[in-house]
């Protein structure tokens, strides 16, 4: 007999009530000694692949049962953690985290709390994923060095086995490969960065520590070298010549890899809108070290001073770049779109543009802001840039009447001068241009989709589900405390129910607290060989097609698009081959775009607190973003975000109310709640720790008005699209 499918089938029956191992041997009638050693030999086996685990009476239940998880730890640099199994996050405490490093896979075991939060531990690590280190070499008055990593690890000694292999200073940052793991982690030097206080040192640390690298290899340079820098005329065959088109790219101002280009005319009923979008995959061909390279990093990373490209400078900058009036091969798709923003007609094909003119958002603003000297300046443009203006609201009307949500958070850019130091935070601003780059960029993106989904041909495409009903609820929770209530289910959510609520919130001083709350109840948009829609952008086709320079699924698509559209494949075993590997890429794709997040929310944490390192003392107005156990985080005008630990909070003894997510005086009832305003004052920056400490100024501590000192006057900066 099968014990194993027997054991399983009791226990996850409806009636069980529990059994400890005894009670199991007379259930089965396995009490002789042979009997009961096979027993306990198969639960052992259950229990160590974490099928089965036990509770505090010594009887086994599934693991699920009795709160146990298996996911991807991630830990924030504060020091605490949280599992992320893909539908939930539990919080894990510092204390909690043992052996466990960022990335890891780990089995954990979770309960709630009395409060209502939930929490959990980790048991153990399934599978290490942090493979190197970032830190510093420090040198004691011996002359011992010993290595101090970036990332807290919680009192583990590291210990590097070739300090003599390389000449290294106290504070040089390095870069380390581990060999084992354990409290004990031993480790070799890879490459030492640079002096820890050098210029750019600082961010290019956090590149390697994400594996965000600079460089490419040799091989991939060598085959760069192979690539032509104009196109011939053998490359124009089997293309559609648009070089006549009056066709512009719009970028920001400092953008040097044009990858999307845009043609509008009138035409009986609506408008034709032509995308037309470099042909990277003409040049980096599957399987070369060009294409491989890409696939690992997946995306390129943007961080303040910088870029790290997914290709190489000479053809994101170069060949494939579309570049004022020469001729690049394109994949164009051409839309008629009426007056209700439907695609009436579409054709998707190869071809070679000519873009007119290399625009840029400020120009185009300032065209359609009616800006005298930018009109004269660009005559021939005037009449398509008012068509575009029309036909971007057309579609976004349209859009809107879907139900997409428009979260407009707001987005800082940290301007740093020639050393790598942050002299202002301006944010960042969606004009009229941005946004009709935006809505035809989404158009092409749906129109694409839609066409390859019914072809039932092998694609990458970019989906986002539904979010998960308990962070719906948790969220119609927050929302409630703000004063807003979230109408409709929450089990079967539409998005419309999410843009609504936006909209009443529009204008209000707790919008930004309202739509970042909002996000985060979101699951996260990710790559799948699957067409599931889109619950953000309301549609039920979606990927990316537009930015192959850029980010690596879209290339996948133009990969497919020529091989089973253009030149209709039919064979069955390719169409088969690719989708599984349509499936792989898309997981790898979505890995790495969640690391580039992480990596430029990581130096844009850094350049903040180094910016405010220049303000301690200061006092500024603020917003209360968030709130947790341990104090209240508090949001500046600029985005600057610091935190205000409980303990600073001496006008009385606060308890944290997880219903009313509410910091709650026991003795005052004074409330600190979510989106209320508060007078801060900067205690403290690090921008090592990448931590901004406030102190909320009471009624007792309040300064006069002549010692209250401002930042810099806010100012405005255009966004550019990365």
């Amino acid at each position: 007999m099968d014990i194993r499918q027997i054991i399983l089938d009791i226990v996850q029956s409806q009636k069980y009530k529990g059994m400890d191992a005894s009670h199991l041997s007379r259930e089965l009638k396995m009490e002789d000694a042979a009997s009961f050693t096979k027993l306990m030999k198969c639960l052992n086996e259950l229990e160590a692949e974490h099928v089965l685990a036990r509770d505090q009476r010594e009887r086994y239940f599934t693991s699920e049962h009795l709160g146990y998880v298996t996911g991807t730890l991630r830990i924030n640099p504060k020091g605490f953690g949280f599992v992320e199994t893909g539908e939930e996050s539990f919080y894990i405490a510092r204390e909690a985290l043992h052996l466990g490093m960022d990335q890891d896979k780990v089995y954990a075991k979770t309960w709630n709390n009395y409060d209502g939060s939930v929490e959990g531990e980790v048991i153990e690590v399934l599978e290490h994923n942090t493979k190197t280190l970032v830190g510093v070499v420090k040198i004691r008055e011996s002359g011992e060095k010993y290595f101090l990593p970036d990332t807290e690890m919680l009192n583990r000694r590291i210990k590097i086995t070739n300090f003599q292999d390389f000449r290294v200073v106290h504070d040089s940052k390095v870069l380390v490969a581990i060999d084992s793991y354990g409290q004990t982690i031993k480790a070799h030097i890879e490459r030492v960065i640079g002096y820890k206080y050098d210029p750019g040192v600082d961010i290019l640390s956090i590149l390697l520590d994400h594996d965000v690298v600079p460089e490419f290899s040799e091989a991939v340079m060598q085959e760069v070298k192979s690539i032509p820098e104009e196109i011939d005329q053998e490359e124009k065959k089997n293309r559609e010549d648009l070089t006549s088109l009056l066709t512009i790219t719009i970028d920001g101002d400092d953008a040097k890899d044009l990858d999307d280009a845009v043609s509008v005319e009138k035409i009986e009923g609506g408008y034709r809108l032509g995308v037309h979008i470099a042909d990277v995959s003409h040049y980096v061909k599957e399987g070369s070290a060009i294409d491989k390279e890409a696939y690992h990093r997946g995306t390129s990373v943007y961080v303040v001073d910088r870029v790290v490209p997914m290709l190489p400078h000479a053809l994101c900058n170069g060949i494939c770049s579309l570049n004022p009036r020469v001729e690049r091969l394109a994949m164009t798709c051409m839309m008629d779109i009426d007056k209700k923003g439907n695609v009436m007609n579409y054709r998707i094909f190869p071809s070679v543009i000519k873009t007119t003119e290399r625009m840029t958002y400020r120009k185009v603003n300032d065209i359609l802001a009616g800006d005298e000297t930018a009109q004269k300046e660009y005559p021939h443009l005037l009449k398509m840039c008012m068509h575009m203006k029309v036909l971007s609201d057309i579609i976004r009307k349209r859009r809107e009447g879907l139900g997409a949500i428009d979260f407009d958070t707001k987005e800082a850019k940290i301007i740093v001068n020639e050393k790598g130091k942050p002299t202002d935070i301006i944010l960042r601003e969606r004009g009229q241009a941005e946004r009709i780059i935006e809505d035809f960029m989404i158009a092409a993106n749906e129109c694409v989709a839609t066409h390859v989904k019914w072809l039932e041909t092998p694609s990458m495409y970019r989906i986002h589900e539904a979010p998960e009903p308990k962070k719906v609820r948790e969220f119609a929770r927050i929302a409630k405390t703000l004063g807003y209530t979230f109408q409709g289910g929450i089990q079967s959510v539409y998005p419309a129910q999410f843009s609504n609520l936006l909209k009443e919130a529009k204008g209000q001083e707790n919008y930004s607290v309202l739509s970042s709350f909002m996000l985060r109840s979101m699951q996260k948009a990710r790559y799948d060989n699957r067409c599931l829609g889109h619950f953000g952008l309301a549609l039920k086709e979606y990927l990316h097609f537009t930015s192959p320079i850029r980010r690596y699924p879209d290339l996948v698509v133009h990969r497919m698009l020529k091989k089973y559209v253009f030149t209709q494949c039919e064979n069955p075993d390719k169409m088969k081959k690719d989708e599984a590997w349509c499936e792989d890429a898309a997981n790898q794709a979505s890995v790495r775009e969640r690391i580039a997040v992480d990596t430029e929310r990581e130096v844009d944490d850094m350049k903040k607190a180094e910016y405010m390192e220049k303000y301690i003392g200061c006092t500024y107005d603020g917003i209360i973003s968030g709130i947790t156990k341990f104090g209240v985080f508090v949001e500046l005008d600029n985005t600057v975000e610091g935190l205000v630990h409980i303990s600073t909070l001496i006008d009385d003894y606060y308890h944290y109310d997880d219903n009313m997510k509410a910091l709650i005086g026991e003795h005052t009832a004074n409330i600190y709640r979510m989106g209320q305003k508060v007078r801060v004052k900067c205690v403290g920056a690090n921008r090592f720790k990448r931590e901004i400490d406030f102190e909320i100024l009471t009624k007792k501590n309040k300064k006069k008005k002549n010692d209250i000192k401002e930042l810099p006057k806010q100012r405005i900066r255009k966004k550019n699209r990365a």
